[in-house]
């Protein structure tokens, strides 16, 4: 049950990656951030599927967790830009 959860969530987190759009200039302020979260997401994704190849899964879906927390909370604050994808994403109230 732990393999398919952190399979699950590995799998939400890399289409999660996919959807997200950049809304800012090159060099606008906040082009940075968006360019840290997106690096910091990528990272925890490669990392849970490392420790998911090595049979890993408790480690493999924290990482797959964190990864889709920096990416949802890149939406919320209006960093990322995605579509009105109300299922997988937190950014309207």
């Amino acid at each position: 049950m732990l393999e398919e959860k952190a399979k699950k969530y590995i799998e939400m987190a890399e289409e999660a990656l996919k959807e997200v759009k950049n809304p800012f200039k090159e060099n606008a302020y906040l082009n940075g951030a968006f360019v840290d979260i997106i690096g910091i997401a990528s990272s925890y994704v490669s990392d849970a599927k490392y420790f998911y190849e090595k049979g890993d899964f408790e480690n493999a879906l924290a990482a797959a967790s964190y990864a889709y927390g920096w990416i949802d909370e890149g939406v919320r604050l209006g960093i990322l830009s995605v579509n009105e994808d109300y299922k997988r994403f937190t950014h309207y109230r």
